[in-house]
């Protein structure tokens, strides 16, 4: 699946992490969102948890 733009903005912006580290969830999810937003959680910790609770 493609990764867009739009895609990995989404995913920034509900776990404020940095646009590149979302566009690797991403891809490594292959563009499911929850699984992406779970990835990062695991690998940047409570930052990307906090924000994604907002």
């Amino acid at each position: 699946m493609a990764i867009t733009a739009s895609m990995v903005a989404e995913l920034r912006a509900k776990t404020d992490a940095p646009m590149m580290e979302c566009k690797k969830a991403l891809t490594e999810a292959e563009g499911d969102m929850a699984k992406a937003e779970e990835l990062l959680r695991v690998k940047l910790g409570t930052k990307a948890g906090k924000a994604a609770s907002r």
